[in-house]
């Protein structure tokens, strides 16, 4: 099915052809169309954001085969409303069956496709592409924690968030090809993008999260070398070298392209499932430690990626119970700061506005001068800003001195409203473990002085 083309800002539409409205929606600009749908920059008035409408082209005159298939299609991607809620996963707000033209009203990413980013004139970073995989392989892992295989991952199905030039951020759409597991109806067979569809897709064999992996890994190696990793005249062509062809080395068709790099993407692209990455968390892994060992070149300006701001925090006993979802939610929200020696966070009498957990280094506690606690990395200082009924009690007490050089994430109590419910009730599971080791810490010096160092 032709899927329409996405620009990367709306366009008024000419001859004024534009529909005042769609549904419910108010109906502000064209973001694309092709031959089975338009997309339409809309505007949701009840909860006050913007939308992108996808309304399908259903004719009278069609031929009542393709209908059939559209509507499966349809059907498919209606099906998850409001299921699946990853923040590099595109939202599917409502679904309207309507007679004539249905339309599916989804969260609105403004950026480009990475199709953009597939020419030769126009490449990413491989800092950048790097990065874009592991957040594309955590969020399909998700996707497939929900019983869903995408079977139709290629650049135009990745929605790039870019801010100064930057693509900042990546988020996965178009589920109208998703294979849901757990479906009892019949549901469509051999779909997908002829140049990222595994060998098993062309077999119509029996498909797992691994059908997925290969067409990442297409995609990877179109972003970093200009072309897919096979190409040919003629689809059974294609086909052939899919099954049988070896594709080039990446740094054959780039410079500077890392054997580590190279050999992640080639494992992705293997013809046999059983060679490829055994799971979704394999393959970011094998992605972030190619940016932990600094095998990828660094932009001379860029910050700490979020791929290692997520493995961090993963890493630290504090976040041990939250999810992937929560995980990411942290990484976006937080404030992180890096802290020299001797500066202080906190100074006795000063009114708490923030606290910190930290990531690396280490703080010590002193009262009236005298040191009465060392907190290391997986530990939080100041939260009695966020837990505490009484103002009185958000007044420090004690200065909190950075004894190693340290690096903290920081929130206020602002921040922690802005965080979904579940985030929420984890930060407060988090802090009562914290709490518990604090008193339990107090008990073994009150009693057992001779203990405590």
């Amino acid at each position: 099915m032709a899927k329409p083309a996405i620009r990367s800002e709306p366009v008024a539409a000419a001859g004024g052809d534009l529909p005042a409205r769609i549904g419910r929606y108010e109906v502000r600009a064209r973001l694309g169309e092709g031959a089975t749908s338009e997309v339409f920059l809309g505007f949701d008035a009840f909860h006050d954001r913007p939308v992108a409408i996808k309304r399908m082209r259903r004719s009278s005159q069609a031929d009542p085969f393709e209908a059939r298939y559209r509507s499966r299609f349809f059907a498919a991607e209606a099906a998850l409303v409001g299921q699946l809620k990853h923040p590099n996963v595109v939202q599917l707000f409502d679904a309207v069956d309507d007679e004539h033209e249905p339309y599916l009203v989804l969260e609105y990413v403004p950026g480009v496709t990475l199709r953009e980013y597939c020419r030769a004139d126009s490449l990413l970073s491989l800092e950048q592409i790097v990065e874009l995989g592991f957040k594309c392989a955590m969020a399909l892992g998700y996707v497939y924690r929900e019983g869903l295989i995408h079977r139709d991952v290629k650049p135009a199905n990745l929605l790039g968030r870019v801010e100064g030039g930057r693509v900042l951020d990546v988020k996965i759409s178009d589920f109208g090809s998703a294979l849901n597991l757990d479906a009892q109806r019949t549901q469509v067979f051999r779909v997908g993008s002829l140049s990222y569809m595994s060998p098993e897709q062309l077999d119509g064999a029996d498909l797992d999260a691994r059908a997925d992996q290969y067409s990442l890994a297409a995609v990877l190696f179109h972003l970093i070398a200009g072309r897919p990793p096979f190409e040919a005249a003629h689809q059974a062509a294609l086909m052939n070298q899919i099954c049988h062809a070896e594709p080039s080395r990446l740094a054959t068709l780039r410079d500077g392209v890392p054997d580590g790099l190279d050999a992640i993407v080639r494992r992705g692209l293997a013809k046999s499932r059983d060679d490829r990455f055994a799971d979704w968390d394999a393959f970011a892994q094998a992605l972030s430690d190619l940016v932990a060992r600094r095998e990828v070149p660094r932009g001379a300006l860029r910050e700490v990626l979020d791929s290692e701001r997520f493995n961090l925090l993963r890493s630290l006993e504090f976040f041990a119970g939250f999810g992937d979802v929560e995980l990411w939610e942290v990484v976006h929200r937080a404030h992180w700061q890096r802290h020299a020696f001797g500066a202080a966070l906190y100074r006795k009498g000063q009114v708490g506005g923030s606290f910190h957990i930290i990531t690396a280094g280490g703080v010590e506690v002193y009262r009236d001068g005298r040191r009465v606690a060392r907190l290391g990395a997986g530990t939080s200082v100041g939260e009695m800003v966020y837990l505490a009924p009484s103002p009185d009690l958000r007044i420090h007490g004690a200065d909190v001195v950075v004894s190693e050089a340290a690096t903290t994430v920081s929130f206020t109590p602002e921040t922690m409203e802005r965080f979904s419910a579940t985030t929420r009730h984890l930060f407060d599971a988090a802090f009562i473990g914290v709490l518990v080791r604090r008193l339990h810490a107090a008990h073994e010096a009150l009693h057992h002085p001779r203990r405590i160092l």
